[in-house]
């Protein structure tokens, strides 16, 4: 087990599962339009999470922030699927590699942009405990 997957499993088993609190956000299914909901999600902050394109965004913003805190590889951590438990919504990477790199190809995006402020909370919650 890597350092951030056991970071991962004690902090799942000292704490109760976390869950969205979807009744402060509107939530909409667009299967169709996942690689522009991933990046509107990065680019802004909306006041509805658009499924299955926020699930991308949630996996992108994680597999970064691990791959360069852990020394790993973003693709590898993509493609873990116990990288997002919880997340009904979640591919690994090898399911669906094309969507991924679509988003991924011209993607740039910082740490105080749009939604990821609010993912970067729950990361460090997980990979921070101590």
């Amino acid at each position: 087990m890597k350092e951030w997957q056991a970071r991962q499993e004690i902090y799942r088993r000292l704490n109760k599962p976390t869950t969205d609190d979807l009744s402060k956000f509107d939530i909409v299914w667009r299967p169709d339009t996942i690689v522009e909901d991933a990046v509107r999600h990065f680019k802004e902050h909306v006041g509805e999470w658009i499924y299955p394109g926020k699930s991308y965004f949630v996996a992108i913003c994680y597999a970064t922030w691990i791959a360069n805190e852990f020394n790993e590889n973003l693709i590898e951590v993509l493609d873990d699927i116990d990288l997002l438990p919880g997340d009904p919504h979640f591919l690994p990477y090898c399911q669906a590699s094309e969507t991924y790199d679509q988003i991924l190809k011209n993607l740039k995006w910082h740490d105080t942009d749009g939604m990821v402020p609010d993912v970067r909370k729950y990361y460090d919650e997980e990979m921070h405990y101590d």
